[in-house]
């Protein structure tokens, strides 16, 4: 590219990235043929970083690296898949020092890289560390914000973002970790031309990208072009240099080193975890693998999630349309019935405003065209649809009469309501630029580079609203199938209500069991990809909190039964699956009661009994002894023989009466140990109760022994009321060095209500937080990295403020003197522990108050009487 030609859009989208001629100068290269024989090419800087003395051009690759090192990387290669994932040999002894090593075969070159290996731990332990905290999110939104923090603070860069495309291929922050005295880019939009087309191929290629050096530090590689004329493609190398233009942009941004982790869902680029640091840094080797496996474990989960809520708003479409049903069938007047059902349609699709046209009377809410111009959208609308659903985000350029509104409304979605008239539901969306919600100065810039001023990312802001004026933002695929979903039932209404004659209620009543019947089945087919999870048939119909909550239970319980099988080396104990499938129900004033032997069960049998355990608990939750506060549920077990003897009673419940109809859960219970371990089984619906008797023969249990002699588990619960400390909200504050075990920690105490927490990692920042805002509470972790937090105990001693501290050595601690009697609380940490310390020191607080207020009265009125 010429120094002189002008950087315009094109310009980035021509950049021949893939074959920069050059490596960043955190690491080295060398190029080989096929056949690990002659070194072809190099990075000017290999020589001195591998310190070789002389030319590396030419020589045998042997010589260079030693027959050991060849054959391991020889072997790495042949065991690695596609060239996207290059072969990694790490913490690698070469020389005096140590290296990762990338290698890959590319179009007839195999290519090596070398990056010097700081120790930071096992990729495995990061990823998994980083991975367990998001795995049990249920929340698409919760999941997004989590994962950016979890990334921050494992990695320690200055700003790190997760940044959504969206379907015209520009891209929004929609979540961010950042320093304190960094500005937000959160909520922020940026065009697509920031990221060109081969840029974002590149990232599907390369899930993980790293620079080290925004300044623009290149290596270049020797020679650039090789016998044949062609240049070294670096596709798939760690150490590609990176494009002028992007670099230039990332300057203007104040940002000296990135990161990026590609979020990928269907084979398709859905955004970027984005890492910014202002000052150059390379992160290891090691932490690129722990990061690309937790952006593969993100995507994956994402995709669950939005499929999760897709699926929840269908199933949201069809109760909406169940009672707009019912309601139907006793309503003479489906247009009135429709324009008094406007507001809860609008809640079916996300909109700035919704009318309905029916038999020439309009009604609306919110946004929507003026009344001058209704008719002639309404008109274009029906020569458009022709029968379907019809939507567009740029109504203007679809309908150019709308030119003259187009600020008010760009967005439409049309469900018509017949096929000849001009009835119909319209959803209508605002210009995209008119419902933006800033966060910062989209106006404020930066100086603009050599390269020209519309790499200045601010200016970013007013070319990317440029681009999408007089347009909204578009309809996903899954608002369209809903609008079918809506089109189908309604039109189905309309039809029945135009068929209607006076005595033909009955027939009316006929047809909407068919059109109930036509909704469930289109709607069953939207959620065929989750129905294939359960091999059993649905006999009855449930709504879909009970459906999602009964498989998701299932699912769960044999979760939990696996986890226990993998720690309890093939099997687990069989109070232990007990416990975990009755703590749920501790909550309340039943009584569970748990008595019997160590029993140890194999990997089949606790599989098997997990699920029966969590069949019966759930039904007793549901209608039996404990869906009451008085409710007795007793579980006894002994040994007889070799085989394991189980009863399951029931006390004190509702009155108990023979089902009509054996479901799923009651054939679960009946048959699995007969079926699978083939024990014996027996469920009685007694008047007081379900009582139920498990035999699990031998080989599937055996006693173990839990010391000198067996143990017996006997458990009676009555679970205390929640603390109202969360309630009385007081200021805490946490003292820990490890980011991410302080975002556990908090997430556990908002879980409780806890609203004002505050964190800190080092000595400096708590005392400066106390100066600022005394805390009420505190929560210290002894060791703080090569110091303690002694010094903040007896700050907070001298104030009064009272607290516990946190540690992984438990009770056996040593503590000063003057610190001996403070509480402590084990790591790891339990939601129990951590809440109860609390909640004694706060009582303890309150009780200490209370009694000062008494005797400081009385002393004042002494002092008035003398």
């Amino acid at each position: 590219m010429s120094p002189v030609e002008p950087v315009t859009l094109e310009t980035c989208d021509r950049e021949p990235i893939h074959i920069p001629g050059s490596i960043q100068p955190h690491g080295c290269l060398l190029a080989c043929n096929v056949g690990f024989t002659t070194i072809e090419r190099i990075s000017a800087n290999a020589a001195k970083m591998l310190a070789w003395e002389g030319s590396l051009l030419g020589r045998p690759l042997v010589d260079v690296l030693g027959p050991k090192l060849l054959h391991d990387l020889r072997n790495a290669l042949a065991a690695a898949g596609a060239a996207s994932r290059p072969a990694l040999l790490l913490d690698v002894a070469f020389g005096d020092r140590v290296f990762d090593i990338a290698v890959h075969l590319h179009k007839s070159a195999v290519i090596i890289e070398f990056e010097p290996a700081p120790s930071i731990g096992q990729p495995l332990h990061i990823a998994r560390e980083m991975i367990g905290r998001i795995k049990d999110i249920t929340d698409v939104d919760r999941l997004v914000q989590r994962a950016c923090r979890i990334v921050a603070g494992t990695i320690g860069y200055d700003r790190v973002m997760i940044y959504r495309f969206e379907q015209d291929g520009s891209g929004k922050v929609v979540s961010e970790a950042k320093r304190a005295d960094l500005e937000s880019f959160l909520g922020q939009y940026f065009p697509a031309s920031d990221i060109p087309q081969q840029a974002r191929a590149l990232y599907l290629k390369n899930t993980i990208r790293v620079i080290s050096d925004a300044s623009g530090a290149r290596v270049p590689v020797e020679p650039v072009l090789d016998g044949s004329g062609e240049p070294l493609d670096l596709s798939f190398a760690h150490l590609r240099s990176v494009s002028p233009i992007h670099c230039e942009y990332l300057r203007n941004m104040g940002v000296a080193a990135s990161m990026s982790i590609s979020v990928v869902l269907d084979g398709q680029l859905w955004g970027l975890i984005a890492c910014h640091h202002y000052s150059p840094r390379a992160l290891p080797m090691a932490q690129r693998v722990a990061l690309e496996v937790f952006g593969e474990f993100f995507s994956l989960h994402l995709k669950s999630l939005k499929e999760r809520r897709r699926v929840a708003a269908v199933a949201g479409t069809r109760e909406a349309l169940d009672r707009f049903l019912i309601l139907s069938s006793h309503h003479e007047d489906v247009g009135e019935l429709l324009r008094q059902s406007l507001r809860e349609f609008s809640q079916l699709l996300a909109n700035d405003g919704i009318g309905v046209m029916v038999d020439g009377k309009w009604a609306g809410i919110g946004t929507a065209p003026p009344d001058e111009e209704r008719a002639a959208l309404l008109d274009f609308i029906r020569t458009v649809s022709e029968g379907r659903v019809w939507a567009t985000h740029a109504l203007s350029q679809k309908f150019p009469e709308a030119s003259a509104y187009s600020e008010r409304l760009s967005g439409v979605l049309a469900i018509p309501l017949s096929q000849t008239g001009s009835d119909c539901l319209v959803f209508f969306r605002k210009e995209l630029v008119q419902t933006l919600n800033w966060a910062g100065n989209p106006e404020k810039t930066y100086e603009a580079g050599p390269l020209g001023d519309r790499l200045t990312p601010r200016k970013s802001f007013a070319i990317w609203k440029e681009t999408v004026q007089a347009q909204a933002q578009p309809w996903s695929e899954a608002e369209r199938e809903i609008a079918e979903i809506v089109r189908v039932a309604i039109v189905e209404v309309v039809l029945r209500h135009n068929e209607l004659m006076a005595g033909e209620r009955r027939k009316s009543e006929v047809r909407q069991r068919m059109l109930n019947q036509e909704l469930s089945h289109r709607v069953k087919n939207i959620l065929a990809v989750i129905k294939s999870l359960v091999t059993s048939p649905q006999r009855h119909k449930n709504s879909l909190e009970e459906y999602v909550s009964t498989l998701q239970g299932r699912i769960e319980a044999l979760a939990i039964a696996h986890d226990q099988v993998v720690r309890g080396d093939g099997g687990g104990i069989l109070a232990d699956l007990l416990e975990a499938e009755l703590q749920p129900y501790r909550t309340n004033l039943s009584t569970i009661t748990l008595e019997g032997p160590a029993v140890w069960l194999d990997s089949r049998a606790f599989s098997v009994m997990a699920l029966v355990f969590h069949e019966l608990a759930t039904n007793a939750a549901k209608y039996g002894a404990l869906s009451v506060t008085a409710g007795e549920v007793e579980v006894r077990w002994t040994m007889t023989g070799s085989d394991c003897d189980v009863s399951w009673r029931e006390r004190n419940g509702p009155l108990v009466t023979l089902p009509l109809r054996r479901g799923f859960g009651s054939a679960l219970i009946e048959r699995s140990v007969p079926y699978d371990l083939h024990g014996r089984s027996s469920v009685r619906f007694e008047p007081s109760g379900l009582e139920a008797e498990f035999s699990i023969p031998s080989p599937h249990v055996k006693l173990t022994a839990l010391g000198p002699t067996m143990e017996t588990y006997t458990v009676g619960t009555a679970a205390p009321e929640q603390s109202g400390l969360g309630r009385a909200n007081p200021r805490v504050l946490i003292v820990e060095d490890q980011m991410l075990i302080a975002l556990d920690l908090e997430a556990m105490l908002s879980d409780e209500g806890f609203s004002e927490v505050s964190t800190a990692s080092s000595v400096q920042q708590a005392m400066a937080h106390i100066e600022r805002t005394a805390p009420e509470l505190a929560i210290l972790d002894i060791n703080l990295g090569q110091t303690n937090s002694f010094g903040i105990a007896g700050e907070l001693m001298r104030r009064g403020t009272p607290f516990v501290f946190a540690t992984g050595y438990g009770e056996g601690a040593e503590l000063p003197p003057d610190l001996i009697g403070v509480p402590i609380v084990r790591k790891p940490y339990s939601r129990n522990a951590i809440v109860g310390a609390l909640s004694l020191l706060w009582d303890e607080t309150l009780s200490r108050d209370a009694q000062r207020a008494v005797t400081g009265t009385t002393k004042g009125k002494t002092e008035i009487d003398v």
